[in-house]
């Protein structure tokens, strides 16, 4: 519990920099919201062999981290989370795909390790490029875009209580599993810490955290909750915004036709020779 506690805090850290006051935060969220998707359809819709295409996109959150101030080393902790997932998705790729497709001198290199090593690194650019989005933007600013975007609205609050009473949850869960663990003495004395216990813990958390939010639904009826959320920084899609659209999609479009690795490569190749 007090890992998947610690997991959190970490999250609601990386929301809490959507509050700085850079230019990329001061954009209207419709804006980062429409690049962020654009970003991730050119990533995803390059070909499975293409690994070479995929290193110019890393330009764009370079670009956004250093315009966001946000920390570099913090967004490659939370990308390198995510990874093995997609090392799982991939780690067989090199036993199916045995095909001699780019040779390295005396070195061949198969299809199945360039498959391989491009879903890792399309798994890094989509799940970094999230992660910037939330933030530079913050998640319920995102959830107010989506629902501008078309959405249904009953999507986005579902989104918005998720991500809002998702602490709520691990509250309760960590200050049952710090009652149970006090009770039974750290599990020194008799047990009181396997498995059995807990089924109560479960259905203890299950009773506390609906009563909880019975609470908090009648406070924010209380308090004249109509079904939206006002977000903490209004903003309007402008000439900035739609610059900022317009440039990044077709840098996306242009990285996605052509090969730009290749592209030096033989450029300077030339020169050289």
């Amino acid at each position: 519990m007090t890992s998947i506690a610690g997991a959190v805090t970490e999250f609601r850290q990386l929301d809490l920099m959507a509050t700085g006051d850079t230019t990329v935060h001061r954009l209207d969220a419709k804006a980062k919201v429409l690049v962020t998707l654009a970003f991730i359809l050119a990533v995803v819709s390059l070909g499975k062999y293409e690994l070479a295409a995929l290193f110019p996109f890393f330009l764009y959150p370079a670009v956004v981290m250093a315009l966001g101030n946000l920390p570099a080393r913090y967004i490659a902790r939370k990308v390198v989370v995510v990874l093995p997932f997609a090392l799982l998705v991939g780690m067989f790729n090199p036993l199916f795909d045995q095909t001699v497709l780019v040779r390295l001198g005396p070195i061949g290199i198969s299809g199945g390790w360039l498959s391989f090593a491009s879903i890792l690194v399309r798994a890094a650019l989509t799940v970094g490029a999230a992660l910037i989005l939330v933030g530079i933007t913050g998640f319920p600013a995102i959830c107010q875009a989506l629902d501008q975007l078309g959405m249904p609205r009953i999507f986005t609050v579902q989104l918005l209580f998720l991500y809002r009473y998702l602490f709520v949850l691990i509250e309760e869960g960590s200050r049952t599993a710090r009652a149970r663990e006090l009770r039974a003495f750290g599990g020194a004395a008799g047990g009181g810490l396997g498995l059995r216990s807990y089924g109560s813990l479960l259905s203890h958390l299950l009773l506390r955290t609906w009563l909880r939010a019975e609470r908090i639904h009648l406070a924010m009826l209380a308090r004249g909750f109509s079904g939206e959320f006002h977000p903490r920084r209004t903003t309007r899609f402008g000439v900035r915004e739609f610059l900022f659209l317009a440039g990044w999609s077709s840098l996306f479009l242009f990285f996605r036709l052509v090969n730009v690795s290749q592209l030096l490569g033989t450029i300077i190749t030339g020169v050289s020779g």
